[in-house]
């Protein structure tokens, strides 16, 4: 891998995906703070929250309040989630620029996520996506279990790309293959890989991957030289799965930032401000976080 000069784009969706599954409640102005502090740390790009319902998603309910409260810098991407058109509306009200959409790549998956079908979804999505750009909101893509799924088990790549294309076809300007139950290793994401990218070109392709089996940072090291340039991470590895109860969360952002700086692939991002707003929200929970990188120096290591 030659990795001379070469840049990785961290997406940090801590504030979204990493408090949407926290059991404990974060007040708006604490979520305000957090985000802040990543801002500080030069992330390119921070999902700060969810214009979802607040009966299913409570965490999120304040979508509103915390990118009004916010400080934005230029250079920064501040982007939401959003599952319909009213979510749309929500965000367009809120002065968001960027929105993600979410579909899955099994049947059982979808239906248990949110109710719908993958084809109802896609149909949903492409009224989603066409009114946003519209409006000129980029809008980016998810799609879960790409690894595997807790209903369904094994995923076909075939079946991964199928669904990434269709998603792209929505006119979404990247596709974040996600690994939402945290089972992918490191002899799958090739084979996972060279399904997609045999259909989508690599710049258009993020992965997003979960550290449930402590597999997260070789996923990363084994994409990078497919070309992948686009890495989903997590403050201090916030979050978790609903579908594995206890398990460790998203891959940590201070984690992956380490590991890149060792490899001398450039990110922009301030490892120290990081670790800074990584110890904050630490503080706010009822837990410590998994990052390794926080843990080893919190004790000296």
């Amino acid at each position: 891998m030659d990795s001379n000069r070469r840049r990785v784009t961290v997406v940090e969706v801590g504030p979204r995906d990493g408090l949407q599954n926290e059991r404990v409640t974060i007040p708006t102005p604490d979520k305000i703070a957090f985000v802040n502090r990543l801002s500080a740390a030069n992330l390119p790009v921070i999902e700060v929250s969810a214009f979802v319902s607040p009966k299913w998603v409570p965490q999120m309910a304040d979508a509103a309040e915390v990118f009004a409260g916010i400080t934005r810098a230029s250079a920064i991407r501040y982007t939401a989630l959003v599952p319909n058109l009213a979510g749309l509306d929500r965000a367009l009200a809120a002065g968001v620029s960027e929105i993600a959409v979410f579909a899955a790549a099994t049947e059982t998956f979808s239906r248990k996520n949110i109710n719908q079908s993958i084809d109802e979804s896609l149909s949903n999505y492409r009224q989603v996506c066409a009114r946003a750009l519209d409006a000129g909101l980029r809008v980016r893509g998810y799609l879960s279990t790409a690894f595997g799924c807790p209903f369904e088990g094994d995923v076909a790549p075939g079946r991964v790309a199928d669904v990434a294309a269709r998603i792209l076809d929505l006119g979404v300007f990247e596709v974040s293959v996600s690994d939402t139950i945290g089972i992918a290793h490191p002899g799958q994401v090739p084979r996972v890989l060279e399904a997609v990218l045999a259909r989508l070109p690599a710049d258009r392709v993020a992965l997003h991957f979960h550290d449930t089996r402590g597999t997260a940072l070789a996923n990363v090291v084994t994409a990078l030289p497919f070309g992948i340039n686009t890495f989903d991470a997590s403050a201090g590895g916030l979050g978790g799965c609903p579908y594995a109860p206890g398990a460790a969360g998203n891959l940590a952002t201070e984690d992956l930032i380490y590991v890149l700086n060792g490899l001398g692939i450039e990110t922009g991002v301030s490892l120290t401000a990081v670790t800074d707003a990584s110890a904050f929200i630490e503080a706010k929970l009822d837990h410590r976080l998994p990052s390794r990188y926080s843990q080893a120096i919190r004790s000296g290591a």
